[in-house]
């Protein structure tokens, strides 16, 4: 939750993150910062302004964004302006739509622009360009790693017509289909692998097309486990299914590895382990508590940055029911386990409630390796499971024992939930695995590279950067409009004019 951003349209006019937005096409965003740098420079959507003026919003991460950038720069002759990878894909789709559109059929140098990018970028990735004056593209990459999900509905006011053509139906595009619920549109359908979706804002019409010559849908297997809200619907598959299958299985290996246990009660770690809790709970045949309850105004820790800021986050984010505790020998599930820094703290808050001992299990096998495609777990050097079995994480985070979800029956929690029509058989894995669908291999030079970029130090020394050309305001107004001075710090995402005035002494 790093940074967000809108924009809309509305008759050839663009609005860009401004405070009173119109029009009856938007395209917006939130994100937390995993590529380039958490600043309003680079909050989504991001605009080009040639052909027609375009923006786009993305989910996910590219990994050649080396290439990427030296391509656009040198055989392009674009700019690029941040350190964004979401810029990258706005230059070569609008790269691809210049050449195409010579052709004058709209579409096909819509698909044809989408091609490109399906050729050259790589990576795991998920979004929409909002062509001005045009329509909406929405794209998931060739292995779907990322979700993605269109709805529509009866358009309210059918006697408009666009252009001279009558329109029926509104259409959504979302990463998760509870958006679309929320907006009380219908579910079409998940966006294929590789595929592109126009909305004609001319017409109303909506053209598919599979733009990548061989597809393979490989979707993140860590949605369904942990980012994903549980009312979503994800590839046909229900996310709250799968918890359930999750918790029912890693209740099994308990019995399985523990067949004496000794649990007195179940307790998830709030939230989104509750779940899994719950049915590895009913499955032991033990009593179901919350011990734990979050303060629902922090945010996500494993995100955060730095050890220190996540270590001292948990204890604001979660506060003890010490009568759920005292005397018993309690079975904590939490959805995973990153760097175990809440681990660590949440064990310790368990035995100063007054538990005899505390198990710990993960409904999700140990993260051992970096996620390239969009989920922040760059380093293995962080990793808690990196170089560690389970006993040994077990005595790094107090617990008096500690298990892990198998990878088999994780997968099959997900695929058992598929329907026919729509089966699900290979998923990235990749930050249990170490198989990286997209063909990169650990010992690549890129993850070397990534580890520099992204982990702890370099983020905290990143943010304190001072040694790159000035943004003002972190890039959210032009320069010319900054009249503090140079010393002062750059730290206010609104306008000059809005923020405090210095005290009068």
């Amino acid at each position: 939750q790093d940074a967000a951003g809108i924009v809309t349209a509305e008759n050839r006019r663009l609005h860009l993150r401004k405070d009173n937005l119109r029009g009856n096409v938007g395209l917006g965003h939130v994100r937390y910062p995993t590529a380039g740098t958490s600043s309003c420079a680079e909050a989504q959507p991001l605009y080009t302004n040639y052909p027609y003026g375009i923006c786009v919003a993305h989910n996910g991460n590219l990994t050649n964004t080396d290439e990427l950038s030296q391509m656009v720069r040198d055989q392009l002759g674009r700019h690029v302006n941040t350190d964004s990878d979401s810029e990258l894909l706005l230059n070569v789709f609008a790269e691809g739509l210049t050449r195409a559109d010579k052709k004058g059929n709209v579409v096909e140098a819509v698909f044809g622009a989408m091609e490109s990018v399906m050729k050259e970028c790589k990576g795991g990735y998920a979004g929409m360009y909002l062509i001005n004056g045009v329509g909406l593209v929405g794209f998931r990459d060739p292995h779907g790693i990322r979700p993605m999900v269109f709805g529509s509905r009866k358009a309210r006011v059918t006697s408009n017509s666009i252009m001279g053509m009558e329109k029926t139906l509104d259409y959504v595009m979302a990463s998760e289909s509870v958006a679309i619920d929320t907006l009380r549109f219908d579910l079409v359908r998940d966006i294929k692998a590789g595929e592109a979706i126009f909305v004609d804002m001319n017409t109303g019409t909506c053209h598919t097309r599979i733009c990548d010559s061989s597809p393979k849908a490989a979707p993140c297997i860590f949605e369904y486990v942990y980012f994903a809200r549980p009312d979503s619907i994800m590839d046909g598959v229900s996310v709250y299914e799968t918890r359930l299958k999750m918790g029912e299985k890693l209740a099994e290996k308990v019995m399985r590895v523990h067949p004496n246990h000794d649990i007195d009660v179940v307790m998830p770690i709030p939230d989104t382990s509750r779940t899994s809790a719950l049915q590895a709970a009913y499955r032991l045949g033990r009593p179901f508590r919350e011990g734990f309850i979050k303060n629902r105004y922090i945010a996500r820790t494993f995100i955060m940055p730095g050890q220190a800021t996540r270590k001292k986050s948990v204890r604001l984010k979660l506060n003890t029911i010490k009568n759920e505790f005292a005397g018993r020998n309690v079975l904590l599930v939490d959805d995973s386990i990153v760097r175990g820094t809440t681990a660590n703290e949440i064990v310790q808050m368990a035995r100063d409630a007054g538990a005899r001992k505390v198990y710990f299990t993960s409904a999700a096998p140990p993260i051992r390796y970096p996620n390239i495609y969009g989920i922040d777990i760059p380093t293995q050097q962080e990793l808690i499971a990196f170089g560690r079995d389970e006993e040994a994480i077990a005595k790094k985070i107090g617990a008096d024992w500690m298990l892990y979800q198998e990878l088999e029956d994780l997968e099959d929690a997900v695929s058992s939930c598929a329907t026919p029509e729509n089966p699900l058989s290979l998923f990235d894995t990749s930050c249990f695995s170490g198989i990286y669908v997209t063909g990169e291999n650990i010992d690549d030079d890129y993850f070397k590279r990534l580890h520099e970029r992204r982990n702890d130090s370099a983020k905290q020394k990143n943010g304190d950067n001072r040694s790159r050309p000035r943004q003002s305001n972190d890039g959210c107004e032009s320069v010319s409009n900054d009249k503090r001075i140079a010393s002062e710090p750059e730290i206010a995402c609104e306008p000059i004019q809005n923020q405090p005035a210095s005290p009068v002494r």
